[in-house]
């Protein structure tokens, strides 16, 4: 059996990118996590501590996120790492950054990394 959590399209406002402007003034960003641990224990137990809480993942993804850095791509490797280190548990996951909008010269709704294993 595959157990999954995934938060979807969590927002934040962060100050990431290359140029001064965006450095400044900052972006809004959505960010989708799915992770799969060994958690089948908690759908017979209904005992938090037999699965992750997806509190404390956002936490873990709002920390990052207020860490100011040129790349998206950066941002996503710090997550992972902080997920890897904090729960040894995940088998697998799928990490998805976003950012809306991003100031180029052409109408785009948004530019994002995605990383998984």
């Amino acid at each position: 059996m595959n157990t999954f959590i995934c938060l979807d399209k969590m927002k934040f406002y962060a100050y990431h990118g290359v140029s001064e402007q965006e450095q400044k003034v900052g972006n809004n960003y959505e960010v989708t996590l799915k992770i799969s641990a060994p958690v089948q224990a908690a759908m017979d137990s209904d005992s938090l501590s037999h699965t992750i809480n997806y509190a404390d993942l956002y936490e873990l993804v709002k920390t990052e996120m207020d860490i100011p850095s040129l790349l998206i791509e950066h941002v996503a490797g710090r997550i992972v790492k902080q997920l890897q280190q904090n729960y040894p548990q995940i088998t697998s996951l799928v990490l998805k950054v976003t950012k809306m909008h991003p100031p180029i010269s052409g109408e785009v709704e948004s530019a994002s990394f995605e990383v998984s294993y």
